[in-house]
């Protein structure tokens, strides 16, 4: 092998190990940064046209299970899709209350059959009248509550959907910029390493909207479609979403009403199959929290308001209710009329006769809520046909009702045990989901840097560089003694 040889293959070495050192560099500086993928240089012997020798800088690789991103992603979307759905359920229970527990609305039942009992006992008491009124005004109010929270979680639902669909458009857009990018570095020999760093964080945030699987195009692009089989991006245009948020939601919004937003792609309104390609994630999970588990969950509360409206107006109970009339529930003030049920439970007030609040009289929770004076003092016949009407087990007048028939006390506990039940499952689903994705982050951590291993590996390009430097000083001193001679 001549001088020259020795000489070329030595600087081949130096230059592979300042490469090496380089890519080392980067791994430990970005030892913390979510979504970096480590980088190893790539080595093979360089074969000149003449006596061949030394090494050559094959590419740098960048360290990513593809299999684990893969899966990682997909549980992120399921990730995204469980917790929504847990806290609708775990908010709605907390505002329906436990049973037993104060205000919980099994409770307020049991304080307003107590509070019947206890003035049919004593017609004569005002302050037991008063504790009537005041039960039946704290039940009407916790289901106005409930009320509230479900439109509440629904709104919210539709102000996450708005965030999200902005959050998809601009990151698709981005994935797609990064695509341009990276063809053109590859096009100029350099390293795109870090775009396509970037690029898998970018993706990363969109498999938390909707479900996605990456696909590789030519060029070192990527095409990305949702696992329901629509295609997000697989050209320089992505896909554009569109969504116009309805603002405030009331029970009266279903999903029939003109006024719900509705999501579009491209322009046009999303069907049926492409609300279902985009399946899996939180973005179709808001929506469904918008409009099915919110208008269900209020459906089950409207029941309940007009058993309570319903059984409380009974002509046979109490004599001066006319037919159809209210008694001593009302809907906002008059009778409800049954095809107007929707929403009851957050118009459902008490009966300003009775009300001394609203300039009503006490002593018609005793001689009827229609009675133009007081009658005996001791007759209590009103007030405990209201509360065996309570306690009395019959058919619900509702067709939204959780169970076909029962008492109040058992609509309402029927409702509680049906939402607890909702709750549970969906946070077992989340615990699941949650375990699964940081098993998969700690699987893609495995893939990430190990400081221990790249000072391992400085050490040797820091001998390897020693060394070929000892070649070009020994050539050196060659030259030296040649040039003496």
């Amino acid at each position: 092998m001549s001088i020259a040889n020795a000489l070329n293959n030595a600087v081949s070495g130096l230059t592979a190990a300042a490469r090496g050192t380089e890519v080392v560099s980067s791994n430990l500086a970005n030892a913390l940064t979510p979504g970096y993928g480590r980088r190893e240089l790539e080595l093979s012997p360089r074969v000149n046209a003449g006596n061949g020798g030394g090494v050559q800088i094959a590419s740098v690789q960048r360290i990513v299970s593809n299999a684990v991103l893969a899966d990682f992603r997909h549980s992120s979307a399921a990730l995204g899709q469980s917790s929504a759905h847990h806290a609708f359920f775990a908010k709605l229970e907390a505002s329906i209350g436990l049973p037993g527990e104060t205000g919980s609305l099994t409770t307020l039942m049991s304080d307003l059959s107590s509070a019947l009992t206890s003035a049919a006992s004593r017609p004569d008491s005002e302050i037991r009248l008063q504790g009537v009124v005041d039960a039946a005004g704290d039940i009407a109010g916790k289901l106005r509550t409930i009320s509230d929270s479900i439109q509440d979680s629904r709104s919210s639902a539709d102000r996450q959907i708005a965030a999200q669909v902005k959050s998809l458009n601009d990151d698709l857009s981005e994935v797609a910029r990064l695509n341009q990018k990276i063809i053109a570095e590859r096009a100029n020999g350099r390293d795109d390493s870090s775009l396509n760093d970037a690029r898998q964080a970018v993706i990363d945030r969109i498999a938390q909207i909707v479900p996605i699987r990456e696909l590789p195009r030519e060029n070192g692009r990527v095409a990305i479609f949702t696992a329901g089989g629509l295609a997000l991006l697989d050209s320089n245009k992505p896909l554009s979403f569109g969504f116009q948020p309805t603002g405030k939601l009331t029970p009266e919004i279903d999903e029939s009403s003109a006024l719900l937003g509705r999501l579009s792609i491209d322009g046009e309104i999303a069907s049926a199959t492409q609300l279902n390609q985009l399946s899996g994630g939180s973005l179709i999970e808001q929506f469904r929290i918008r409009d099915e588990y919110g208008p269900a969950a209020q459906a089950r509360v409207d029941a309940i308001a007009r058993e309570l409206h319903d059984r409380f107006a009974d002509p046979t109970v109490d004599p001066s209710i006319l037919a159809g009339a209210p008694g001593l529930f009302t809907d906002a003030g008059t009778s409800l009329d049954p095809s107007k049920e929707q929403g009851l439970a957050a118009r459902l007030r008490l009966n300003a006769n009775i009300d001394p609040r609203q300039g009503g009289e006490l002593w018609r929770v005793r001689d009827g809520v229609n009675a133009l004076a007081p009658g005996e003092v001791g007759n209590s016949i009103i007030i405990t046909g209201l509360a065996t009407g309570m306690d009395e087990a019959r058919p619900y007048a509702s067709g939204q009702a959780a169970i076909s028939s029962g008492n109040l006390h058992g609509l309402a506990a029927a409702v509680i045990t049906e939402t607890g039940t909702s709750r549970l499952r969906s946070e077992a689903r989340k615990t699941h989901d949650a375990s699964l994705h940081d098993s998969l982050q700690g699987a893609l951590f495995a893939d990430a840097v190990d400081s221990d291993r790249e000072m391992e590996m400085l050490l040797q390009l820091e001998k390897a560089y020693a060394a070929n430097a000892k070649v070009i000083q020994a050539v050196n001193e060659m030259l030296d003694n040649i040039l003496r001679i």
